[in-house]
């Protein structure tokens, strides 16, 4: 069993992984900010992006290619995924627009992928059955990015979930502030009223007598 996991190890550790590129930026109101990536041609890439902060959580995005052809081009977008095969090789871009927004930044999350995965195993590139160590590694590898694709997602929804439930708290204390002068001021006002009358009527008995 030790031998097989140790094979497994083993295995996994020759996987060409796909390069690309994860972050988190902030992205303040009225601007915008764009990414950039030398590609080959016939190279697939692929982007995942969310608004993790900010106003409604929305953002403008647009990828173009080289001669500046626009290939994607969103609105007020919360999340969103995009695929493309390159048919040229140069620079692409992919932009982030926050300018419809006066006075709320934003927190976007960008995942940009490209290339692909090389077969684990080289026998999976021809036509021969694999070995038990083999398929079993496979199926490590596969649930192991199924994993890790699962720890981002709930990562994200954790960060955005977090923002909201802070943002809830703030408007809270601020509206608990609030009622706390409000009711002080109340208060005060009644005790001054009360005070009057008391003053009003001790001044007419007085000058009765």
């Amino acid at each position: 069993m030790l031998q097989l996991g140790l094979s497994c190890l083993l295995l996994l550790l020759h996987v060409c992984v796909v390069f690309g590129t994860e972050l988190s930026f902030e992205l303040p109101d009225n601007d915008k900010q764009c990414f950039y990536e030398d590609l080959e041609k016939d190279v697939k890439f692929d982007i995942d992006f969310q608004v993790i902060a900010g106003g409604n959580y929305d953002v403008d995005c647009f990828v173009t290619d080289p001669q500046n052809n626009v290939l994607y081009n969103e609105k007020k977008k919360q999340y969103d995924s995009f695929s493309h095969t390159t048919t040229m090789k140069g620079e692409y871009k992919v932009c982030f627009s926050n300018e419809f927004s006066t006075f709320t930044h934003k927190v976007v999350y960008l995942d940009f992928r490209h290339g692909d995965e090389e077969p684990l195993l080289q026998s999976m590139t021809r036509s021969t059955a694999m070995t038990q160590l083999e398929s079993s590694c496979v199926a490590i590898h596969e649930i192991l990015k199924v994993v890790a694709d699962s720890q981002t997602w709930y990562r994200l929804r954790e960060a955005h979930d977090r923002t909201k439930a802070e943002h809830l708290l703030e408007r809270v204390t601020y509206w608990s502030i609030g009622e706390t002068v409000l009711l002080f001021v109340i208060g005060i006002g009644q005790v001054m009223m009360l005070k009057s009358f008391f003053a009003d009527k001790k001044g007419s008995v007085m000058a009765a007598t």
